[in-house]
């Protein structure tokens, strides 16, 4: 028996692919703390701590798809999850002073207000994340889990400072993506709205 989208009704909320996603949720405060004060020996466990939460946001979605794992409460954690590692790692840079907090600001409140039009769409249709979006979190975690590596710990000046602007490149094409995916977000939700006004008018 399955549910009005598809999914079965008795896939149980308590599964390996939800573990991963609540481990990633646990993990974000974690991070917070070990990345507070910025020291190469914290950077590297920040760093680590950042890199296994990336690997299970991979993780939980391919044995939620895989495995039917896939629940209202796991597609529901992952985005909040995503979002919030995100979002404090960002945050953290810019305390640090690595990142421009311009940067931060655009790319939180990118998020804030996406989420919320997401929100107020899912109750005519469920808006899914789109291929500039996911371009957008790959990027965005490859430059922030650069950003973080104390590079100039460990390697000399110049390398350091070709290493990390490289991580900057990436952080800009995630801006980009950033904003071009949610002006396609606008349109798509702008497309449906009129679908639905003119499905109604019939």
């Amino acid at each position: 028996m399955s549910s009005n989208n598809g999914e079965p009704d008795n896939v149980p909320v308590l599964n390996i692919a939800n573990a991963l996603t609540v481990l990633r949720l646990i993990l974000v405060p974690v991070f917070v703390w070990v990345y507070w004060v910025d020291t190469p020996g914290r950077a590297w466990a920040a760093w680590g701590i950042f890199a296994l939460a990336a690997l299970t946001d991979k993780l939980d979605g391919h044995l939620a798809r895989t495995r039917g794992l896939i629940t209202d409460f796991g597609k529901l954690a992952d985005s909040i999850a995503d979002k919030f590692l995100i979002g404090a790692a960002l945050i953290m840079l810019s305390i640090h002073g690595h990142l421009w907090w311009w940067v931060t600001v655009v790319m939180i409140g990118r998020e804030l207000a996406i989420t919320l039009m997401r929100m107020y769409m899912v109750r005519q249709e469920v808006m899914a994340a789109g291929q500039g979006g996911k371009i957008k979190m790959f990027m965005q975690s490859l430059g922030i889990g650069g950003l973080v590596i104390p590079w100039a710990s460990f390697l000399p000046s110049g390398v350091a400072t070709a290493l990390i602007w490289i991580c900057y490149a990436m952080i800009a094409v995630a801006l980009y993506f950033s904003i071009s995916s949610a002006v396609q977000y606008v349109r798509d939700a702008r497309a449906i709205s009129r679908e639905h006004k003119e499905g109604d008018g019939e």
